[in-house]
């Protein structure tokens, strides 16, 4: 039941114009994007070579395209997910799915998944502009995987906190504005003090745990972080969802 509440969900979001839309916009910054970071590297790729150690196609062009895709995906995952549950809500037809034969932790799995492929099609989308360089160079297929994956688990992460806001509200735009505060300041975390007080803010800072994986360094400790807050907001999500329920 959990895959068939997911493809219902795939099956909504590609029927809806807003997901195209958004495919559409993200592959044109990136793009965009992309090819500056390669004029970039082509202008000043004589004096690279001059270097002790030269920096690679891999640290200049794929961890900024990575980079980038953080940021511009940080805008546009509130959009995709403050409809899961609160336009539900709002229609009345979240009641529909209580009274099915499933579990609160399967409806926001099956939810939580349906929006997480789109988000790797997005992502695979994003990724074939670095393997495209293969054509005329070479890259560090390392540094590579780390950053795809540190970005699978930022944008895994962007997920469970966006379905999270959704179950607060029948509001979807007050879904998304709240999913993008607090994606923003999960961001910025690492900025906000000093001592152990500013050691302690850079531990939850989403950014801290994402800027090894762009230099190609895979931490099983930033890893874990993100499993962690996942798996926290899904079941925080559960959670709501069965206070819901039975206040209803």
């Amino acid at each position: 039941m959990i895959f068939t509440l997911a493809w219902r969900e795939i099956r909504s979001m590609f029927l809806s114009p807003l997901a195209w839309v958004i495919l559409g916009v993200v592959q044109a910054l990136m793009g965009w994007l992309f090819l500056n970071h390669v004029d970039n590297y082509m202008s000043i790729q004589s004096r690279l070579l001059s270097m002790q150690t030269p920096i690679g196609l891999t640290d200049i062009v794929v961890a900024s395209v990575f980079g980038n895709a953080a940021i511009i995906l940080l805008l546009v995952v509130p959009l995709i997910t403050m409809r899961l549950v609160s336009e539900e809500r709002r229609n009345r037809t979240l009641t529909l799915l209580y009274s099915a034969p499933l579990s609160m932790t399967e409806i926001i799995l099956g939810k939580y998944l349906g929006i997480l492929f789109f988000l790797l099609v997005v992502l695979f989308l994003v990724a074939l502009m670095p393997l495209s360089l293969l054509a005329g160079g070479s890259l560090d297929f390392g540094a590579f995987a780390s950053g795809f994956l540190g970005l699978a688990l930022l944008l895994a992460s962007f997920a469970a906190v966006g379905l999270f806001m959704s179950t607060l509200t029948q509001n979807p735009t007050i879904a998304a504005v709240s999913t993008f505060g607090m994606l923003l300041l999960s961001w910025v975390l690492d900025t906000g003090g000093q001592g152990a007080s500013g050691n302690v803010l850079a531990y939850f800072s989403l950014l801290n745990h994402y800027e090894p994986f762009l230099k190609g360094v895979f931490d099983s400790a930033d890893a874990v972080f993100y499993v962690l807050l996942i798996t926290t907001f899904l079941v925080l999500s559960t959670r709501r969802l069965d206070a819901d329920r039975l206040g209803g």
